[in-house]
């Protein structure tokens, strides 16, 4: 008999009896390791994050981008001062390598000078769909490839910051015509620009107004309900949707306040501070932003918005495959970048049929 049969090993194929333990592994597989793997990877090729800002001139935005990244992202420019007014709507894009603690964030800021400024703003919404519908094309277009890039540049707009003047009343028309038709292709969130131009009743009878608004004409703003994958996402989610549409002040000057520099905006009365939320809810905005739901934003962006725009695009081409992952697809026409697509919500993760769509 072969000696290696007759060696007795504590593992062995016998069941074990209720008096004999079975065999444990003492030492981890290493599973964990995993997560070091992956944040070792992310660091070495830095993130990306596509936003654009939308509203009038004069309600802050380069400041805003300014005071949320604490940098000189957007240099701003009064009209007026050397610089005239824009007479057609105009997007402009600037791209930035942001580095902290070793973490690199490539930031492209896409800002809409123009836009609602003239007398007749019949469709000045159509380049700015017609630009996020374009970034959709440019990525599909690469993904069609036979032979496709490793990384693929993503310059999807991945949010979509909408300024909106603080009148105090309610939207208007042309933001409600304009957000029915952004939130079906881009992800939104909604602030009232310069809200220290408002007192504290002001800004919350307005904040109320404008989310009834929101509720009337389905205007379905981030975090969207549907994409809230377990109770804690419904938790967080819900609470940020109560405060939506936050009142926000930007500055990108420091003044000394009871001894320490805070950031703010000075008056004559005081100085606001952006970072303090008993004058602004700019904090709310930049944990929305980057430090709790930037994946997120990046998520959904990928797996809805762009997945509708690609299904929309392929069952447009009428052609059949000629061979396995075979697409011949065609250049987008204006009409297509323009034309919102119809949203197909997809679930990233489905836990309850009941709250299926």
């Amino acid at each position: 008999m072969d000696p290696l049969r007759r060696s007795s090993s504590p593992c062995s194929s016998r069941p074990s009896s209720p008096r004999t333990p079975p065999c444990e592994a003492s030492d981890s597989v290493g599973i964990e390791a995993v997560l070091d793997q992956l944040k070792i990877k992310a660091m070495k090729m830095g993130f990306e994050f596509n936003i654009m800002v939308v509203g009038q001139s004069g309600l802050g935005k380069s400041t805003m981008v300014n005071t949320l990244f604490k940098s000189k992202v957007w240099k701003s420019s009064l009209p007026g001062l050397g610089t005239p007014m824009p007479q057609t709507l105009q997007l402009h894009s600037v791209t930035h390598v942001i580095e902290e603690k070793g973490v690199k964030l490539k930031l492209t800021v896409t800002d809409t000078p123009g836009f609602g400024d003239q007398i007749n703003n019949d469709k000045c919404w159509d380049p700015i769909l017609g630009y996020i519908n374009e970034q959709y094309e440019r990525y599909l277009q690469e993904e069609i490839l036979i032979t496709r890039q490793r990384h693929i540049p993503d310059t999807r707009v991945h949010c979509c910051v909408y300024f909106v003047p603080p009148t105090g009343h309610c939207l208007r028309p042309l933001d409600i015509e304009f957000l029915q038709r952004l939130c079906r292709t881009v992800n939104v969130v909604p602030v009232i620009a310069r809200a220290d131009s408002l007192t504290i009743e002001e800004r919350e009878a307005f904040r109320s107004r404008i989310q009834e608004d929101l509720r009337n004409h389905c205007i379905d703003v981030y975090p969207q309900k549907c994409f809230d994958e377990d109770i804690n996402d419904r938790i967080l989610n819900s609470k940020i949707r109560e405060r939506i549409p936050f009142a926000v002040v930007g500055a990108d000057r420091e003044h000394m306040v009871n001894g320490r520099c805070v950031l703010g905006r000075k008056t004559k009365w005081g100085i606001v501070e952006v970072e303090n939320m008993a004058h602004c809810e700019f904090p709310l905005l930049r944990d929305l932003l980057i430090r709790s739901h930037l994946q997120d934003l990046k998520d959904i962006t990928h797996n809805v918005h762009y997945e509708n725009y690609r299904v929309v695009r392929l069952n447009e081409s009428h052609l059949l495959p000629s061979g396995p992952g075979w697409v011949n697809l065609g250049p987008a026409s204006t009409q297509q970048l323009t034309t919102p697509a119809p949203l197909k919500v997809r679930r990233r993760v489905q836990e309850d049929p009941k709250d299926e769509f």
